[in-house]
């Protein structure tokens, strides 16, 4: 995943504040905080994940399936915006 390479710092920033969520959910369950809290912190941390996920997709569909100079069979760019459209909605 060469092209994570231009983002990495970004990426790792998203990965750092999931890992802080998650241990916001570790310490909430270890002081048995309401289950009201806790779903509401894990439902957090899924968009969370949900959102790096479509950033990293967004970042390969421009990089791996759009650009017509590493791929000579590349997508149509209109094509590839509404699949990144698609899959942002998914994982909303």
């Amino acid at each position: 995943m060469s092209h994570t390479v231009k983002e990495k710092k970004k990426l790792l920033a998203r990965v750092g504040r999931i890992r802080g969520q998650v241990e916001a959910l570790e310490r909430a369950l270890a002081e048995e905080t309401e289950c009201g809290r806790i779903m509401h912190m894990i439902a957090g941390i899924r968009g969370s994940v949900a959102g790096l996920m479509a950033e990293v997709v967004e970042d390969h569909v421009r990089t791996h399936l759009v650009d017509p100079q590493k791929n000579p069979g590349a997508l149509n760019a209109d094509a590839a915006e509404q699949l990144i459209d698609v899959v942002h909605s998914y994982l909303r």
